[in-house]
């Protein structure tokens, strides 16, 4: 398949700074290839603001950094429109929003209504300034992180908004000898300053365009509709897997596939993204959750229970 050498590159780039995490490497690269987004949730400094830059810097894309505090407006995210008195006419300044990768960097401490701006952008594509609609390009791609530990002067976010991500991944501390290399690496110079462009923009496009039109089995599908309809039957959730999830989850698995340079998806596929891209879509009742049940225990028990479509010749 086209762009396999691109896509190898890639990955190589990213892990020279990103030691020991090619599973998070190589998730949130099929996550921006499937034209979703990313919450990142992890303790500070392991390495979330240096996976987002040093993939958008692989990419050759306009990069664009919002610190989310709590004083921080939609406006300050969007954009906002200014009075000229030469032409005596208003222009429309565009904010971080207007860019192809977005790090939103620790979303959860800004208040309600400026997330909100975010998550517009992310589902519609557009903003909304001073009621005129303003479309985004493509691509773009959002990789937000917050810190699971510290709640003091935060918004967490809604259930609701948090299906908007259509992965949520955890960095995790490194083990002694990545950590170990991680000192070597950057005893003289980053290895981020290192990094040069792999593809461009126009390409990116190209192969999100292609990634589009991979095979899936109707089998397959139907596994897909399967594992997400048992979350929603479950006696312990409350809200289930929406029909959101099921596109987002036969999106990642296309993306996926194109990674292991296969031009169809095969159950396998399936199987290793669905923890990713379902587990926070998951809403358990509070009794579950008295009882210890947490969502990931919860989907595993899924996959195990759910028949596995029998193995043949996928690609049509």
């Amino acid at each position: 398949m086209e762009y396999q050498k691109e896509v190898s590159q890639i990955l190589q780039n990213i892990e020279k700074v990103m030691i020991g995490k090619q599973r998070e490497v190589m998730l949130s690269l099929v996550a921006l290839l499937a034209d979703g987004h990313v919450l990142l949730e992890d303790v500070p400094g392991v390495g979330k603001t240096m996976m987002v830059r040093s993939l958008s810097k692989s990419l050759d894309c306009e990069f664009k950094r919002i610190q989310f505090t709590p004083d921080l407006l939609p406006s300050d995210v969007t954009g906002v429109s200014i009075y000229n008195p030469k032409d005596m006419a208003f222009e429309f300044r565009r904010g971080p929003i207007f860019g192809d990768i977005i790090l939103a960097d620790e979303i959860n401490r800004t208040s309600p209504k400026t997330q909100s701006a975010l998550l517009e952008a992310m589902e519609e594509m557009n903003v909304t300034i001073d009621g005129m609609t303003k479309s985004l390009k493509k691509p773009f791609f959002v990789m937000a992180t917050q810190n699971p530990v510290d709640y003091e002067g935060t918004y967490p976010l809604p259930e609701a908004q948090l299906d908007r991500f259509l992965m949520k991944l955890r960095m995790g501390y490194p083990n002694e000898a990545d950590e170990i290399e991680m000192l070597n690496r950057t005893d003289r110079t980053h290895p981020l300053d290192e990094i040069e462009p792999v593809i461009h923009r126009e390409q990116l496009l190209d192969m999100q365009k292609q990634i589009e039109g991979l095979y899936v089995d109707e089998t397959v599908k139907q596994y897909i509709v399967r594992l997400t309809a048992a979350t929603r039957k479950s006696p312990y959730v409350q809200l289930g897997v929406s029909p959101r999830g099921s596109i987002a989850l036969m999106k990642a698995a296309k993306a996926y596939a194109f990674v292991q340079n296969r031009e169809f998806v095969i159950p396998d596929d399936v199987m290793y993204l669905a923890p990713y891209v379902l587990t926070h879509r998951i809403i358990l009742r509070p009794e579950a959750r008295y009882e210890g049940i947490i969502p990931s225990h919860l989907l595993k028990t899924i996959l195990e229970e759910v028949d596995v479509p029998v193995r043949r010749e996928l690609h049509g």
